[in-house]
């Protein structure tokens, strides 16, 4: 019995010390929870962008002296131009060659929906009317035309537009009878031979109102010199004058203003677009006479006869369509006439450049007196004409 107490001790104790040999269990860390991240911040969808708006669409319609005509068509053309560089518009023009044309071009444009027709001449007057009527919602302007232009007797649509007002048309006026005042009485106080001239492309009121008061500052300056300066080519009492018929012939040009030298005519208005430059070559050629420019200042548009352009009537077409499409662009569109004149710079006379030093500073005070008495009315053209 003890000897199996013996063993039994000793099985103990070795049991004991094979569990001390054991290597102690390890703590297993508990799992790290995952850091806590914060969620995207939510971006904000951009705003919805409007569309760039439309270009304006502006086309022009020349008369039949075409668009370099250093006149009218060309000074329209600038208007555009400088709308183009000022409010990023699209300009363009279509130049007609015949009357025909004048229809034909203004409905091309409606079919590219222009937004507004440009019509450059007194002869566009009843096709721009036709299409004025007819479109309703087309805005339009045209030069040297207002409506309504009918008369007692006159067919519409055939000798003139409409006999009523267009909402949809701005007819661009222009009294240049003012400026060409000035024209007439610098001339008077300029001819060495006592005789000036002037004519026309057509016997056209737009044309005539130049003649007339080229005429009425000679017959001024007549009244306050106590002179006989005679003026060629026009006569306001009997509406009678010299017309080459055409603005495109340079050779009709040359001819009239050889045709008054010989009669003894040393300064010549013409007022006929391109026919007009035909009469500067012939002066500049044999130094027999001056010329006055009409519509711009032709020391810039036609500087090559700068030795003989004594002055030009200017009538600034270019500010005029350049207003009109302003008003466009801003969506201060209207109709009706809006007339310019010598009050707001619209007509003038320009600088005498290479003359400047031939004009007296007792003639050059007079012309600044005429410019006041014509602005404020105390001297009107229709007023020295009916004396």
């Amino acid at each position: 019995m003890k000897k199996l107490y013996f063993v039994f001790a000793i099985v103990l104790i070795a049991s004991m010390a094979l569990a001390a040999c054991q290597p102690k269990p390890v703590e297993q860390p508990a799992p790290a929870e995952p850091a806590a991240t914060e969620a995207p911040a939510a971006t904000e969808a951009p705003a919805p962008t409007e569309p760039p708006a439309p270009v304006i669409k502006v086309g022009q319609v020349t008369d039949m002296g075409g668009i370099d005509d250093k006149s009218f068509n060309a000074s329209a053309w600038k208007g555009v131009q400088d709308a183009v560089t000022e409010f990023g518009i699209e300009g363009k023009y279509l130049e007609s060659q015949q009357q025909s044309d004048y229809a034909k071009n203004i409905q091309q444009y409606l079919d590219e929906g222009t937004d507004l027709i440009v019509t450059v001449g007194f002869l566009l007057g009843v096709d721009t009317a036709k299409t004025a009527l007819a479109n309703p919602d087309q805005k339009m302007a045209i030069v040297d035309y207002t409506f309504p232009d009918c008369w007692p007797g006159a067919e519409v649509g055939v000798q003139c537009g409409t006999d009523q007002e267009l909402p949809n048309v701005r007819g661009l006026a222009f009294q240049t009878d003012q400026a060409s005042f000035l024209a007439g009485y610098l001339a008077a106080g300029m001819t060495k031979s006592g005789k000036v001239a002037t004519y026309g492309g057509l016997p056209i009121p737009t044309v005539t109102i130049f003649m007339k008061g080229f005429e009425a500052g000679v017959k001024y300056y007549n009244q306050q010199k106590g002179t006989n300066v005679e003026v060629l080519g026009w006569n306001t009492a009997t509406g009678e004058g010299s017309f080459t018929n055409n603005f495109e012939s340079l050779d009709d040009g040359r001819a009239q203003a050889e045709s008054f030298v010989q009669e003894g005519a040393d300064i010549i208005l013409p007022v006929a677009g391109p026919v007009g430059l035909g009469s500067a070559a012939y002066c500049k050629e044999t130094g027999s006479c001056l010329i006055i420019g009409v519509d711009a200042d032709w020391y810039d548009t036609a500087p090559e006869y700068k030795d003989i352009l004594l002055t030009s009537v200017l009538k600034k077409i270019d500010v005029a369509v350049f207003d009109t499409i302003k008003d466009v662009v801003e969506g201060n569109f209207t109709g009706g006439t809006v007339v310019y004149t010598i009050a707001d710079g619209g007509v003038d006379i320009a600088p005498f450049h290479e003359f400047d030093d031939d004009v007296s500073a007792e003639l050059k005070a007079e012309l600044e007196a005429i410019k006041a008495a014509l602005i404020d009315g105390s001297l009107t053209v229709d007023g020295v004409l009916g004396q």
